[in-house]
């Protein structure tokens, strides 16, 4: 088991820093851009803004190395037998598609009707998700950054379902402000989670409340993050992964669910949401259990949901974050994937 990274935290809001000048200037040049683009974004049709943000994919994956490589490198990993050349051509792909599912979630800064249509919810999914409601103790929906995921929680509260996202704060406090417009302003509640790796106490309650009133929290698993983390199986190699939604379901006896985009059906939807029970029976779950016993438990669990999202991001590789560092970049892979 792993803590949170070690934060060097003068300058980080979060965790009671502050800016210096040189850091201020930046932050407002950053704040400053991502505002014209948003306001230039808005005068382009949804199809406009698609196309701008495949381009902007393309251009990012030519001038950004480190990334690139980055990506080649988790590609590698993963698939070990692709051919070299089928290789690039998906990381390239990645790219692009990463470049429209931005231009997708800026979309949902507009008014619903020129927001585009918001996805479908699987009958089979649906069922999955009102019998674990059913049980009262909440449900974990643990997803992951594929396909149109902005879209999730929005279709997901449509549908009815009352959705609440477990979310860390941005850098930028005005970031987060953007944030809290984009999905609140689609009716999903968010809980903000504490620099230190956790929901602090108002989270903890949040996350409780929301469990306790038989709610859905969404939870993100597929990415390595400032948590207190365990080593589990993901993408067949052994990752880092957040072991608090394990544990917050194990101890509140909440259902768990894995939730994402999944292809449509030949002829119709390009994504759809599908999801699957993850069970729990069996598990160690309450304060009397030995330390261990729950600990190996948070991890069976862990290496379950990790199970289910690998599965999915198999079935639409070219639609998943494969730039972030999952893993680390092998030192002697630096020249060969540099090209």
């Amino acid at each position: 088991m792993t803590g949170p990274s070690t934060l060097a935290t003068s300058g980080d809001l979060r965790a009671g820093g502050a800016w210096s000048r040189r850091r201020r200037i930046k932050n407002d040049v950053i704040f400053g851009a991502a505002t014209v683009a948003l306001a230039l974004s808005r005068v382009l049709p949804l199809r406009g803004l698609h196309v701008v943000g495949r381009g902007l994919g393309a251009l990012v994956h030519a001038v950004a190395g480190k990334a690139r490589r980055t990506a080649l490198s988790n590609v590698t990993r993963v698939f070990p037998h692709m051919p070299d050349a089928a290789r690039r051509a998906l990381v390239r792909k990645t790219f692009v598609t990463m470049g429209e599912l931005l231009a997708d979630a800026v979309a949902l800064l507009r008014p619903a009707a020129e927001s585009g249509a918001l996805l479908e919810l699987t009958p089979e999914a649906r069922a999955v998700i009102e019998e674990a409601r059913r049980e009262g103790r909440g449900v974990l929906f643990a997803s992951a950054h594929l396909g149109p995921w902005e879209r999730v929680a929005a279709s997901l509260v449509a549908a009815g379902l009352p959705f609440a996202a477990l979310a860390r704060e941005s850098y930028d406090p005005r970031f987060s402000l953007l944030y809290e417009k984009l999905r609140g302003g689609r009716g999903v509640q968010i809980v903000w989670r504490s620099n230190g790796g956790g929901p602090g106490a108002a989270g903890v309650a949040a996350v409780l409340r929301t469990l306790r009133r038989g709610g859905v929290l969404g939870v993100p698993m597929d990415l390595r993050s400032r948590v207190v983390s365990c080593d589990a199986p993901f993408l067949g190699h052994i990752a880092p992964t957040p072991v608090g939604p394990a544990r917050i379901a194990l101890r509140a006896g909440a259902a768990v669910v894995v939730g994402t985009v999944a292809p449509g059906p030949p002829g119709g939807a390009r994504f759809v949401i599908t999801a699957t029970r993850i069970p729990t029976d069996g598990l160690a779950a309450s304060g009397s259990e030995p330390r261990s016993a729950r600990a190996a438990a948070d991890l069976e669990l862990t290496a379950r949901i990790n199970c289910e999202l690998s599965s999915r991001i198999h079935a639409l590789p070219h639609a998943w974050v494969w730039m972030h560092e999952r893993w680390p970049v092998p030192a002697e892979d630096d020249g060969r994937l540099s090209r």
